[in-house]
């Protein structure tokens, strides 16, 4: 597989948009001089140390400046935008705009939706990616190589399983983030300094959950192994199950599931009329 040759992000100035071409730049994917962003004001600091990378406020010309289109906008953002991408990969990272939006609204026959999340500013993203039937073997392997410059990466057979993982993995580092924010505040409410706070749960949050990362390692194994020592992380693990962690756990990613798919049929609803 060759490197891309040109690509342009609808967005490029947002958190997303500006991961993935740092990350597409950082892997050797693409010269600056291929890459095109776009944004309302036409023009970025965030790429600075690369002043090759072009800018524009018309979305139209990213369109025609580049093989490959990258929409990152917010999905609330999408229906104001208009473009004629025939000929073009299109690849959207938005939420909840469904494949038939895509279609219907970019004129492309060749059109991927994928979900990344935030980890791609750092290079760990997990992005799970769907694609329409017109997308070829040689898209595919240039899809999965770009979004392996944020992370990893998995094409899925089925639409409805991007919608789910929206929830899943599309959240990023936000359900980690509420786990460590309630062990912050019990550290807190214990009185400890809020360094030490800190670091004590970035070193199970961020850290000890690394081995969970480990070949062959499995989440309820290692759960089953630290309760067969009854000691006080298995009187900790029992508390917090018995105050229904799990079934919190289901009901927030069911609730997130749902409006993916509420976004998505919202969106084709507001097409149809």
């Amino acid at each position: 597989m060759t490197p891309f040759r040109t690509i342009g992000i609808i967005g490029g100035n947002g958190w997303l948009g500006r991961a993935i071409g740092h990350a597409l730049l950082d892997a050797g994917l693409i010269e600056p001089s291929g890459l095109t962003l776009s944004c309302r004001a036409g023009t970025s600091a965030t790429f600075a140390d690369r002043p090759q990378v072009a800018w524009t406020a018309d979305n139209q010309e990213l369109v025609r400046r580049s093989q490959v289109v990258i929409v990152s906008v917010r999905p609330e953002q999408f229906p104001a935008i208009s473009i004629d991408a025939r000929d073009r990969l299109v690849i959207s990272v938005m939420a909840g705009v469904s494949m038939e939006t895509l279609l219907a609204r970019t004129g492309s026959d060749r059109v991927v939706r994928a979900l990344p999340n935030a980890a791609a500013e750092i290079g760990r993203s997990y992005t799970p990616w769907f694609c329409s039937d017109a997308v070829s073997f040689d898209d595919k392997a240039l899809v999965q190589a770009l979004f392996e410059s944020c992370g990893a990466a998995d094409e899925v057979g089925m639409q409805a399983a991007i919608d789910y993982l929206t929830a899943l993995s599309g959240s990023g580092p936000a359900f980690p983030a509420l786990l460590a924010e309630a062990m912050l505040g019990h550290a807190r409410a214990h009185g400890l300094p809020e360094t030490i706070a800190r670091r004590a749960v970035a070193g199970v949050v961020c850290d000890a959950s690394q081995l969970l990362a480990k070949p062959g390692a499995s989440p309820g194994e290692t759960v089953r192994t630290f309760m067969e020592y009854r000691g006080t992380t298995d009187a900790g693990l029992r508390a917090m199950q018995d105050a229904g962690f799990t079934k919190a756990v289901h009901a927030g990613l069911s609730a997130a599931a749902a409006k993916a798919v509420s976004m998505a049929e919202a969106q084709a609803g507001k097409d149809r009329k």
